[in-house]
């Protein structure tokens, strides 16, 4: 739908160069209000979905499905960088691995893994950011992670390059990834391009384009879009009227928690069970 209200769910495609916050000021602007939060950010140098909530939606952001994430990306073998992709100084470099030697490592780097963050990332070390830390020229004293990779599907393949689509959980450094991989084939290796294509059930071949935020002409959806396939239980005035009062209401669906709609499908909030019951988590509903 086209956006008549700034309370919506919107989908962007960002282009390379953009951070995530140059596309939530876009938003801000095409939606014509300040409040507008993201599920995710992307690097500057990377591609592909954002998901964003405006208005009242951003109140949802809690219940935004976040997994599995997706990404295309492009592996270059040979060179190691600072900041574990192309935009970094060269600290390392080895010989390319064979063809083998590549597949052969991807099982390793799949499933449950202790990944270290790449020291230019957004982790905390000592209350400030990794970057702030890396940017003085000082190695951030950064631990692992339990991450999740649940599948590598290679693309294409060349002697000095691998593009894999990769599928994984939130938190996952696909930087680091490529950096282990080429650790991995005995050489060296970091990311070259990184493509977001998939956020739990968003799609970014339903995003909108950076020109068209940027002229307004943008394509929005309902906010109970947003809760993925989280139950639904729509419910009549009177339980409309009690939810807004903050009043238990009776569950006729299953599960832990439900959006909670109008009879026009609107949202009127998030429900979480008790009992027999729901007590909304979130009421969006003011009149």
């Amino acid at each position: 739908m086209r956006a008549t209200s700034t309370d919506v769910l919107l989908l962007v495609d960002k282009p390379a160069g953009l951070s995530s916050h140059d596309v939530v000021a876009l938003a801000r602007r095409a939606l014509g209000t300040r409040k507008v939060g993201h599920g995710g950010t992307l690097d500057p140098f990377a591609t592909g979905l954002l998901v964003l909530l405006a208005g009242r939606g951003t109140r949802l952001l809690q219940f935004v499905p976040s997994e599995p994430k997706v990404y295309e990306a492009t592996i270059a073998f040979g060179t190691e960088t600072d900041t574990d992709d192309g935009t970094g100084v060269v600290v390392r470099e080895a010989p390319l691995p064979t063809a083998l030697d590549v597949l052969g490592a991807i099982p390793a780097l799949t499933g449950d893994l202790d990944q270290l963050p790449p020291a230019y990332s957004a982790k905390h070390v000592g209350g400030e950011r990794a970057y702030a830390v890396a940017r003085r020229g000082e190695q951030p004293a950064l631990v692992t992670s339990r991450v999740h990779v649940g599948e590598w599907n290679v693309l294409e393949q060349t002697p000095g390059s691998l593009r894999a689509r990769i599928t994984c959980g939130t938190g996952t450094y696909i930087r680091s990834l490529a950096r282990d991989l080429g650790r991995a084939t005995g050489s060296a290796a970091h990311l070259a391009a990184l493509r977001r294509v998939q956020v739990g059930p968003f799609d970014v071949r339903d995003a909108n384009g950076i020109e068209a935020l940027r002229s307004g002409e943008i394509t929005v959806r309902e906010l109970h879009e947003a809760l993925g396939d989280l139950p639904r239980q729509v419910l009549d005035d009177d339980a409309v009227r009690r939810v807004r009062q903050g009043l238990m209401i009776p569950a006729s669906v299953e599960g832990a928690r439900a959006a909670l709609l109008d009879a026009h499908g609107d949202l009127v909030g998030v429900g979480a069970r008790s009992g027999d019951s729901w007590h909304a988590d979130v009421v969006l509903a003011t009149t």
